[in-house]
């Protein structure tokens, strides 16, 4: 896998249930709150009840590129609130 620069975010959603909205807020939020720090943030369509939000970036120790799930509402149980989705991106990220 390739270096990566900056971080970037794919957010998958289910198009049957009807979750774009949901799925570009929390985009849109994300855009805000990090502006350059991050390289993208896509929207998927998927289907299923399908709500996951994927980050790739570089691991800090290894310099790899890696893939860490930030959110899977059939895992956690519902849709990240928008500050909890933040919190995490911090944390895996080190903005």
């Amino acid at each position: 896998m390739e270096s990566i620069v900056y971080p970037r975010v794919t957010i998958q959603y289910c198009t049957q249930c009807k979750w774009l909205l949901r799925a570009a807020y929390f985009a849109q939020e994300l855009l805000s709150t990090f502006s350059t720090a991050l390289g993208e943030v896509s929207l998927q369509p998927s289907t299923g009840g399908t709500f996951v939000v994927n980050i790739y970036h570089q691991d800090a120790s290894t310099k790899e590129a890696k893939v860490t799930t930030l959110w899977d509402r059939k895992t956690e149980g519902g849709f990240p609130e928008t500050k909890v989705g933040i919190f995490i991106l911090k944390d895996i990220s080190n903005f």
